[in-house]
């Protein structure tokens, strides 16, 4: 008969973690490539109007956002509640306007200046008189492409 021998002392091997630091970073570099990351923190309220023939603007590269509404809580202090222009991540006037287009030509192609869009989120709430004067400096600039944005309708059965 054979003689089984118990084994004692025998422990199963450690886990290897020699791997670890490259499983992390190919996690981080995913995550970093994933990411998207906000334009703009918009400090204006702007609830768009809500429609029901919308089209996407198809290459968001070629649009420059133009955001009209009243200032947020946090910002009423500094700059009042009636309404204003935000372009970019500033509050801005009607004069600015100009220069916003220019900085956002020099980031596109030259081949693409003709596309480029100028979309205006406009707050419902806001009169006509602050977008008619935004219509007609973007129109002396030569920013003949203009779009209003706004949310889709849902509609109830």
């Amino acid at each position: 008969m054979a003689k089984f021998s118990k084994k004692r002392g025998k422990s199963s091997p450690a886990i290897s973690t020699a791997s670890l630091p490259d499983i992390i970073f190919m996690l981080l570099f995913f995550f970093m490539m994933v990411t998207v990351l906000r334009d703009s923190e918009l400090k204006l309220q702007v609830n768009t109007p809500e429609a029901t023939e919308l089209t996407k603007l198809e290459e968001k590269s070629l649009v420059n956002y133009i955001y009209i509404g009243r200032p947020t809580k946090q910002n009423q202090k500094l700059y009042g509640t009636s309404p204003r222009i935000q372009l970019g991540d500033k509050i801005s006037n009607v004069d600015d306007i100009p220069i916003f287009l220019e900085k956002h030509k020099v980031k596109v192609p030259e081949a693409k200046h003709p596309r480029i869009t100028s979309s205006l989120r406009v707050d419902g709430e806001v009169t006509m008189g602050i977008v008619q004067d935004v219509k007609t400096k973007l129109r002396k600039s030569n920013q003949l492409k203009v779009n209003y944005s706004a949310g889709k309708r849902v509609d109830d059965l």
